[in-house]
């Protein structure tokens, strides 16, 4: 969460707030938040927790806690630079893991599959490749290009190499997301992340010599110093590789990172002006060169075919994650390991991972339940704040009513000109995709923004 401002949920406020309050409250990827999850009474056991849930359709998640640096604005969950052994222990608990897992839920089908962290090619060559190999030991994942479940991974500058990089076109990888950030060193220096002079163009080059389809590069917006000038040539400089895919960040300072322990004089008011401007020359940009938004940070060359592989559907079918700090999710129920930021909860957790009984793997302990109301509204959220927008016939197949009568905040939206809908879609405007980092906690249930209140975040 970002520390700078309360942020309203719908329930407590109307739509105003949404309009005069920060259009950057927080970035609504997954809903609930993980500080919304608490221990259940009872552990519950994977084969009841997903005995009734289709698994023909599932998205297939390995985290990698471990980066060669934390950057200052970074509130993953990662430990940097762990000691000798560490990783080689993480992947023998991680096979126990999969062990477990595969043997509590049964035979399944992937349709996607990613790789994130952390930086996951902070692993060796051999560690890498023992990374790919259990999970075809313990699940249905072909390397065969005419079976392939797409896959992404993700990547740092100072992390890849030729060879790695051979290693991963070998299992058919076919996205390579990297956190550039910005191309001029005085910027990413500014926001903790020490990109050595020319280490991302080099970088960059590198992986332009394989044949991955989907190459993702990641910028942010509104670090001290930057200009509209120095934004726009960082988007010129990543152009020239021509990516399948951007995402254009804005600048969070959160609690117990990096940035966030710092003494930041700044005016916020000034501060959000000022990233919405870069957000909107940024987009103006993009939408010039040839690319299409998808949301308010992902914009997709538009000449790209669609990603191959099964048909998935964030807002119905559920995943696995798999290793410290992955979640979970079935249609009620959402599980994982606890959350942390600072450098001591990490460790703590990390610690309790490795030391933790195979058997304990075959059960959930810690997550949320989400009644059906947290049930409809995660389907509004994980659709409202894509450019497609809320398709209202999937809502009412899937729940039985009408989008517009169950949620009655969205009228407000529409009559404030943030969305649009007709009788089949419901859909942001530009002023309303802009706002999304505030729409999105704008809508959190009373239930899920007081738990999140509550949080002993460490």
């Amino acid at each position: 969460m970002n520390s700078q401002e309360t942020i309203p949920h719908c329930d407590a406020a109307g739509v105003e707030t949404v309009l005069s309050g920060s259009p950057f409250q927080g970035y609504s990827y997954s809903y609930p938040h993980k500080t919304a999850y608490r221990y259940f009474d009872e552990a519950i056991p994977l084969r009841d927790l997903w005995r009734d849930e289709n698994t023909d359709s599932l998205f297939l998640y390995l985290h990698v806690p471990f980066c060669e640096h934390r950057c200052g604005f970074c509130n993953l969950f990662t430990q940097a630079n762990p000691e000798d052994g560490l990783t080689a222990r993480y992947l023998r608990q991680l096979t126990a893991e999969c062990e477990q897992v595969a043997d509590s839920i049964g035979e399944v089908r992937f349709a996607r599959m990613a790789i994130g962290g952390g930086t996951p090619t902070f692993l060796s060559l051999p560690e890498l490749l023992t990374l790919f190999r259990l999970v075809q030991d313990h699940f249905v994942v072909s390397i065969e290009p005419e079976c392939l479940i797409p896959t992404s991974i993700e990547v740092s500058p100072p992390t890849i190499d030729r060879d790695k990089l051979e290693l991963l076109s070998s299992f058919h990888v076919e996205r390579i997301s990297i956190g550039i950030q910005s191309f001029l060193n005085d910027e990413v220096h500014g926001i903790g992340r020490p990109q050595k002079p020319g280490e991302a163009h080099a970088a960059l080059g590198l992986i332009r010599e394989f044949p991955f389809p989907r190459l993702n590069i990641d910028l942010i917006y509104g670090g001290d110093g930057q200009t509209v000038g120095s934004w726009l040539s960082s988007i010129d400089q990543a152009l020239r590789y021509e990516p399948e895919e951007l995402f254009l960040y804005p600048l969070y300072v959160r609690p117990l990172t990096g940035l966030g322990r710092l003494d930041h004089d700044r005016c916020d008011a000034e501060w959000d002006e000022h990233r919405l401007t870069l957000y909107r020359e940024g987009r103006a940009k993009l939408l010039a060169t040839g690319y299409r938004q998808v949301s308010m940070r992902m914009f997709e060359r538009a000449d790209v075919p669609a990603s191959s592989g099964p048909d998935y559907c964030c807002q119905l079918d559920g995943m696995i994650g798999l290793g410290c700090g992955a979640r979970s999710y079935t249609q009620s129920l959402h599980y994982s390991t606890e959350y942390a930021v600072g450098k001591s909860g990490v460790q703590s957790i990390l610690a309790d991972y490795l030391s933790r009984g195979p058997k304990s793997f075959s059960q959930a302990q810690y997550g949320y339940r989400l009644p059906h109301g947290d049930q409809r509204r995660r389907f509004v959220l994980q659709s409202l704040l894509q450019v497609d927008g809320l398709n209202r016939d999937a809502f009412a197949v899937r729940f039985g009513l009408d989008v517009m009568d169950d949620f009655s905040q969205l009228a407000e939206l529409t009559e404030s000109g943030l969305a649009e809908f007709d009788d089949r879609s419901v859909r942001l405007t530009p002023a309303g995709l802009e706002r999304s980092d505030a729409i999105g906690p704008w809508l959190y249930s009373p239930r899920v923004r007081k738990l999140m209140d509550e949080f002993d975040l460490r």
